[in-house]
């Protein structure tokens, strides 16, 4: 099974742009699958309001082990299964509980496996600074690291926000030469692009 993995730093938008994105594609109802960096494995069926009044949060680090929902995709006359996975947050440094530094070096296992990675970066938070200080390095290792698979873009989320597209400017400005689409998570804006990229690596 093919496999798409969402990646960034904390509260930028993963949860939610992985709940709307599966609803966008057709189900209202979907099993989400929670693993956890101990290889722990719970299935929960949740609908499109319940998940995201029970897993979308402001809090720093609400997503703390992979959650994945396996969708099946439009395909030409068929469909293609694929698993959509949600990740936890980078930050800049070392996070001092140990939970939360397995929940991110889960991420980074993910990476490796992935067919489609999209990296989500606030276009809303980078409207103001220069791009490097409101971003920090981890963003950068991303790309860096990521761009080496065919199937990698960069998501500017909070595109429904005012100043957005200053900062949507700036990081395709700091970006240049990748695959750039701007999105909003909350009113599902750029779907249509992003799921068109998707079933073309996939």
């Amino acid at each position: 099974m093919k496999q798409c993995t969402i990646i960034g730093k904390t509260n930028v938008g993963k949860t939610l742009f992985l709940i709307s994105f599966a609803e966008y594609l057709g189900p209202k109802t979907f099993d989400i699958d929670f693993v956890y960096s101990d290889g722990t494995k719970k299935t929960k069926r949740i609908s499109y309001k319940s998940a995201i009044s029970r897993l979308v949060d402001e809090q720093p680090h609400k997503t703390r082990c992979i959650q994945a929902i396996t969708l099946n995709m439009p395909m030409g006359k068929g469909k293609k299964k694929i698993k959509i996975i949600d990740t936890a947050g980078f930050i800049d440094g070392i996070h001092p509980d140990i939970e939360v530094r397995k929940a991110i070096s889960q991420t980074l296992s993910i990476i490796r496996d992935s067919d489609v990675i999209l990296h989500i970066i606030d276009a809303h938070a980078a409207r103001n600074k220069d791009l490097p200080s409101s971003m920090g390095e981890v963003d950068y290792q991303i790309a860096q690291f990521a761009q080496l698979k065919r199937g990698y873009a960069i998501l500017a989320n909070k595109m429904d926000l005012p100043e957005a597209q200053e900062g949507y400017r700036k990081i395709k400005e700091e970006f240049s030469g990748h695959v750039i689409f701007p999105v909003s998570a909350l009113y599902k804006k750029g779907f249509k692009e992003v799921k068109t990229f998707v079933l073309r690596n996939i």
